[in-house]
């Protein structure tokens, strides 16, 4: 049988409000089972690191622990907000989506050391199973994704850059737009960027091919888009 007197705080007060220590464990093991299940649903349709998943599951419980020990009190509130603020902009920027599984498992957390399990528990399930079924389905997934790609063709000075490879282009892509008109190797040769968005089934090889009988064999890059997909 455990004694709450032995969790007294050395700064507590006829007026402020002990939490005994089975409520304290009762919200604490609901806030660690609550992290877990959320963690196991945001891992079903995601990759996430190892790290990433243990942290969705322990953060409930440390911020369902440091609601508990504020209780009510402004002063430490706000210590406490500060102390988030600080970890978050001494981390590294995450995703869109990492940014909401923590803000959530933070509102599991929150929800539970206020005292209410039942609706943290609610939480939880709404939120995992909208993100099993939005990760399910696809929801929000750019369809061309795979197919546009940025390219980077160098021409000799002589080639007149505007229009060169319309032909081409209509041929093997959907969508063009030239990103960029850059002189180098002491401007005896133009290197120009264009963002591409390749037709279905179009063979990349032969796309190449056609680009370097026109630009005389020089060099030719083509990579996969960044879009910044994710970032916030």
């Amino acid at each position: 049988m455990l004694n709450d007197s032995v969790f007294g705080g050395l700064f507590d007060s006829a007026d402020q409000t002990v939490i005994p220590v089975k409520t304290f464990l009762l919200c604490m093991g609901a806030a660690l089972a609550l992290g877990l299940l959320f963690s196991l649903f945001a891992s079903a349709k995601n990759r996430f690191s190892k790290s990433f998943a243990l942290a969705t599951a322990l953060l409930p419980a440390v911020v369902c622990v440091v609601i508990m020990l504020v209780n009510g009190n402004i002063g430490a509130g706000v210590a406490v907000a500060g102390a988030f603020g600080l970890v978050r902009f001494r981390s590294a920027a995450g995703t869109a989506k990492e940014i909401v599984l923590i803000f959530s498992a933070m509102g599991i957390g929150l929800i539970a050391g206020m005292g209410y399990i039942a609706y943290a528990a609610l939480f939880t399930l709404v939120m995992g199973l909208m993100f099993l079924v939005l990760g399910a389905t696809g929801f929000g997934e750019n369809k061309k994704a795979d197919r546009e790609k940025t390219l980077t063709v160098t021409i000799p000075e002589e080639l007149n850059f505007t229009g060169v490879f319309d032909g081409i282009f209509k041929k093997y892509t959907d969508e063009v737009r030239r990103l960029r008109v850059k002189t180098t190797n002491m401007g005896t040769m133009f290197k120009l960027k264009y963002a591409v968005t390749l037709k279905a089934g179009a063979d990349e090889k032969a796309f190449l091919d056609d680009l370097r009988l026109v630009n005389g064999n020089l060099e030719i890059l083509l990579n996969d888009a960044d879009t910044g997909d994710g970032d916030l």
